[in-house]
């Protein structure tokens, strides 16, 4: 009969990472673990290298980018013939306005993109200030040659005097045939549109002249620009909020120091008064909620009684003037149902977590002790704020300049579609002297666009998708990396026995150092996973936008099936990501060892993740709220003078809504790069304090790394072993 083997002791395993269930270990946890492991190698080499290939590729394409772009085709329009209007150096210097000889030919279906109409285009000084048509001038010229000298400044060439006709004029393509008064929108002269009395009036004319002898009115004026009509809106909004910004930008930079201050105080205090402050986030979000719905309700009955504030949003429709919504009792009654549901959500939070959230508060006591013995943690988000914002640069510079590239291409124009050679390229230097010119009279070779026909052209589509994805993927290996970074410290915090003095020096960048130095391609390795998710569902909706008008309800419906699993898989994505980067800083393993044993080590611990990780999180985002909500109420109260005892705010604001807007969201995103540190030493400690369950067992041999404080208090909730072996 075989003798039964018996088990070895933990020091005669071979490896350190065990995965001897035979024996009733628990699976790849080593007891002498004391901290985050030293002897590393390098992991995913193989991720790695593609990712370092990506990025050398990605530098040369903004190389090859910059060589065949002009970001100038961005700022200036420009005229028939290519050249940029308002250009230093160049006979258009002064001329920094497009001017368009007949803007009814922009109702022609041969409108081109970027405000191209089917008509000669040139750059003036100013634009025009009143009617006048051509044969009006040949008339004025012999009495005045003031007049002429005025309305030559519109040709293409400067004349003595008005000598052709009507007809030659139209041939030749000189001259405008007539002139309407126009202001400079997008640096390009369009039809001074006014209303008066409901009537729609272009300097206020209703019915003129168009220069041909015929009678247009102002609503055929309105309908030929009606493709640029969006756009124009769109400009006065923006100079309105531009305006704002110059007006308000040192009040938002108080705001939001302020903002930083309070997320620092806050961080600084959870370590000493973490209950307590815990119960002011509470007040401090109910009361402000409480604020705005009482504010809601304010304006609601303000507005009873006044004119067509009974209307609906859906009978307005869409408007470029939002401020038209605020004038609407529905949307103030939105909003306070909307707040009224969160606060009582809230509120139903707290009813029912209230035991789980004094585990919260502890938590939050252990990770303020943890970033009290390392403050470098809170200065790490300013670093990923720089890497971020030198990616979103160069990925903004890059899509510039390969959607400039290539040289002025020339189409031929012909404003009634009855030339067989429209829309065909065409050289403008000898266009005159073609045939085209001779079959298709009034046909014209205008600007188009930039291309080419060269292989780098027929690729620039491409090299914008490639684009877009190297930047998706090097922005989520930033957030990887400083999550790698933090993960790695607090480790170091958790594991030293006695603290702080067994906390090793310069936790942060060593952490950081060995990220670099060995989990490159691990944390290349899980961002590419999330950046390939991001890219799809940005083609999502790129399709959805393209072929929205040919959908049917079907396929509306599977279009959102799947933009609801891409958005549900990218947050689990980024959970499991977030936890296994916690593992690679710990162990040192690759991605899908760290993936697997985080998974597996959640598994194994799933109520405690539902009783302590999850509700602190919870805890955290009302923190946020808070920061943000206290800020924006002062900005409120500043920007709608509702404190002018106190301190004057600005005047004579277009919107106060915007600089509004961004105080209260860059309060929440400056709070949420402090609290994301706090997030990151939370989960953390909460892998570690899970590991040193499974690893001790409360023994003086191997006792446990957890804090007491907090482990008595775990022992009310049952959730720890209720006392240490001796």
């Amino acid at each position: 009969m075989a003798k039964k083997r018996e088990p070895p002791s933990i020091k005669e395993l071979p490896d350190t990472f065990l995965d001897h269930e035979t024996y009733g270990y628990p699976r790849t946890f080593d007891p002498n673990f004391k901290g985050p492991v030293a002897k590393r190698s390098c992991t995913d080499v193989l991720c790695c290298i593609i990712f370092i290939l990506f990025i050398i590729a990605y530098i040369l394409l903004g190389l090859v980018a910059w060589v065949h772009g002009d970001p100038r085709r961005v700022a200036y329009p420009t005229d028939s013939k290519g050249h940029f209007c308002g250009q230093k150096g160049t006979p258009n210097e002064n001329k920094t306005i497009l001017f368009y000889f007949n803007l009814f030919s922009c109702t022609s279906p041969s409108v081109v993109v970027n405000l191209q109409c089917p008509t000669t285009q040139i750059c003036v000084s100013k634009c025009p200030e009143k009617f006048l048509t051509y044969m009006e001038i040949q008339f004025m010229y012999r009495t005045n040659k003031h007049y002429w000298m005025y309305y030559s400044q519109f040709c293409k060439s400067p004349f003595v005097k008005p000598a052709k006709t009507v007809t030659q004029v139209l041939l030749d393509d000189d001259c405008p045939i007539a002139i309407f008064p126009s202001k400079p929108f997008l640096q390009r002269c369009f039809p001074d549109f006014t209303t008066k009395n409901g009537t729609l009036t272009v300097g206020n004319k209703t019915i003129f002249e168009d220069g041909s002898g015929k009678k247009r009115n102002a609503i055929e004026l309105r309908r030929a620009a009606n493709r640029v009509n969006k756009i124009l809106d769109a400009r006065a909004i923006g100079m309105k909020v531009f305006e704002d910004y110059a007006t308000t930008w040192y009040w938002i930079l108080i705001g939001l120091t302020i903002a930083m201050l309070l997320s620092w105080l806050f961080v600084i205090l959870l370590r000493f008064t973490a209950g307590f402050l815990f119960w002011v986030f509470m007040v401090g979000v109910i009361g402000i909620i409480g604020y705005g719905i009482w504010h809601c309700y304010q304006e609601h009955s303000n507005l009873q009684g006044r004119p067509n504030s009974h209307l609906t949003i859906y009978d307005i429709g869409f408007q470029t003037d939002i401020s038209m919504y605020f004038q609407l009792k529905q949307t103030w009654f939105a909003f306070m149902i909307i707040l009224c549901l969160l606060e009582v959500f809230i509120i139903l939070m707290l009813i029912f977590l209230r035991e789980r959230i004094r585990i919260s508060i502890a938590l939050l006591k252990e990770g303020s002790k943890a970033i009290g013995y390392l403050p470098t943690t809170l200065i790490y988000p300013v670093l990923t704020f720089i890497f971020l914002s030198i990616c979103i640069a160069y990925w903004a510079v890059t899509a510039i300049y390969l959607a400039t590239s290539g040289v002025p291409i020339y189409k031929v124009i012909s404003p009634e579609r009855t030339c067989k050679h429209e829309n065909t390229t065409c050289n403008p230097e000898i266009f005159n002297t073609t045939e085209i010119a001779r079959v298709c009279p009034g046909a014209q070779c205008n600007f188009a666009f930039y291309g080419g026909k060269s292989l780098y052209h027929q690729y620039v589509p491409t090299f914008q998708m490639f684009n877009l994805f190297v930047f998706l993927w090097l922005i989520n290996f930033i957030i990887a990396l400083g999550q790698c970074a933090l993960a790695g410290a607090f480790a170091s915090y958790y594991w030293a026995l006695k603290k702080p003095d067994d906390i090793p020096q310069y936790p942060v960048f060593t952490a950081f150092g060995r990220a670099i130095r060995y989990h490159t391609g691990s944390l290349a390795f899980g961002s590419l996973i999330l950046a390939l998710i991001q890219m799809f569902k940005l083609v999502l909706e790129y399709l959805d936008h393209r072929l929205k008008e040919a959908q049917n309800n079907i396929s509306k419906f599977l279009q959102c099936c799947l933009k609801c699993c891409f958005w549900c898989l990218e947050k689990m994505v980024k959970f499991f990501n977030r936890n296994a980067y916690v593992m690679i800083a710990i162990y040192g393993k690759n991605f899908c060892r760290s993936a697997r044993d985080a998974f597996n080590l959640l598994m194994r611990n799933v109520l405690k993740v539902a009783v302590m990780d999850k509700v602190t999180d919870f805890v955290l985002i009302l923190g946020k709220i808070l920061v943000a909500g206290c800020i924006g109420v002062l900005a409120f109260l500043l920007f709608t003078h509702r404190l002018p005892v106190m301190i004057e705010g600005p005047t004579s604001l277009n919107y106060y809504w915007v600089p509004l807007l961004t105080v209260i969201i860059g309060s929440y995103l400056v709070a949420h790069g402090f609290f994301s540190v706090y997030a990151m030493c939370i989960d953390t400690i909460f892998i570690c304090f899970c590991e040193d369950l499974e690893r001790n067992d409360g023994s003086r041999e191997k006792p446990y790394f957890i804090a007491p404080t907090l482990h008595g208090t775990l022992n009310k909730m049952q959730l720890v072993p209720l006392k240490q072996k001796e």
